[in-house]
């Protein structure tokens, strides 16, 4: 396997509805990633989109971006992993780079959830036989996490605040961020309306439509491409019980933790390496325990890092640096992508405003289900 690295970017706006559909926004992305990466051709093209088929009712994305971005006749495939596919889409260009499959390869991700109904499309990342028929959803499924960790740790009621007003604080300086414009404060969060006890809506990420992605290459050819690559050190992927009810603790996310200890060991790293972290928070008690899981808190102490600022910019391991899935936006198959633009841009000094100070090694962890799949990058600059 050979060292594989990010050459180029490309990102739209996350937007509540965003006029064009999806082969326009996924060509649009390619074309800009490619030519940040100064190329007008790749080997391989990895689409990732979890609902095009229920929401807009179409299928083969990935062959369909290839043919509008004018790339017709290279391999082009669709990657799905429910909450994570954008994830997976990188993984997937990541491998068949590593394995000299494709020498340039591009990871998609578009999504487009302002249209259709979204909360019964999204139900069906659970068990279609256990957990739908009773009416569980993503939302009350995160739902019952929260309410466990809050009264098995009996910490406060408003105890993940913290997580949601440090997305939107750090969205403000992120042109690409839904939420660029709205700041939050905790009153605000804790006096959101409630969606599903003890879920309130500004514990949530929103519904909305996005694209990006990432051209790749070997690593050693990479400065041929551009003059500020970054290479992904690791990719992993692990699997926990697929039901929450089937875990031995729902709490403690072994899939995350199995995930992250494999890509360390394959970056040689370990969290004390660990820059910034861009987590999975689709909900604030996703990025509690992610935090958790992976060692940076004690079980059940997670919420007191955000509480005591140090989840910001300046903090002991800052997270969703650009407003992370909750203030810029969680378009399913792209936001993987997204964060990925945004580690490249932390690592190259391009942060702006957002700018981790003497950032070397970005965190990536991506989240499929009910913490059912979990993928974990490790990236760092060349």
């Amino acid at each position: 396997m050979r060292a594989v690295s990010i050459v180029g970017i490309g990102q739209t706006p996350v937007r509540k509805q965003h006029g064009d559909n999806l082969r326009a926004l996924g060509a649009r992305v390619v074309r800009a990633a490619m030519k940040d990466a100064r190329i007008r051709k790749v080997d391989a093209l990895f689409c990732g989109n979890m609902l095009g088929d229920e929401l807009q009712g179409q299928k083969h994305l990935g062959a369909l971006i290839a043919d509008e971005a004018g790339m017709p006749g290279i391999e082009a495939l669709d990657v799905r992993a429910a909450t994570a596919t954008g994830a997976a889409a990188l993984r997937m260009a990541y491998m068949v780079v590593a394995s000299s499959e494709a020498d340039r390869a591009v990871a998609v991700g578009v999504e487009k959830m302002s249209t259709g109904m979204v909360t019964p499309a999204l139900a069906k990342a659970l068990d279609a036989e256990h957990e739908v028929p009773v009416g569980a959803t993503m939302i009350s499924k995160n739902a019952d996490l929260m309410r466990t960790y809050l009264q098995r740790h009996d910490a406060p009621q408003d105890a993940l605040v913290g997580f949601s007003v440090n997305a939107h604080r750090n969205a403000k300086h992120n042109p690409n961020a839904l939420f660029r414009d709205r700041s939050v404060t905790p009153r605000e969060v804790r006096k959101s309306r409630q969606i599903h006890a003890p879920i309130r809506l500004l514990d949530c990420s929103p519904i909305c439509d996005g694209a990006a992605a990432v051209v790749l290459v070997p690593a050693e050819e990479a400065r041929a491409y551009s003059s500020h690559p970054v290479q992904i050190m690791a990719s992993s992927v692990a699997t926990d019980h697929f039901r929450l009810e089937d875990r031995p603790d729902p709490l403690m996310l072994e899939a995350a933790r199995n995930s992250a200890r494999i890509a360390f060991r394959r970056a040689n790293v370990n969290l004390e390496d660990v820059s910034f972290f861009e987590v999975h928070d689709a909900f604030s008690i996703t990025a509690c325990l992610l935090l958790e899981a992976l060692g940076f808190a004690p079980a059940g102490q997670g919420w007191r890092l955000a509480a005591e600022k140090e989840i910001r910019l300046r903090g002991k391991i800052p997270i969703a640096t650009m407003g992370g899935l909750k203030a810029r936006g969680h378009p399913i198959g792209a936001t993987a992508l997204y964060q990925a633009c945004e580690i490249v841009l932390q690592l190259t000094g391009r942060a702006g405003k957002n700018q981790v100070r003497n950032a070397r090694v970005g965190l990536l962890q991506s989240v499929g289900g009910v913490a059912t799949t979990m993928l974990t990058h490790v990236f760092t600059a060349m």
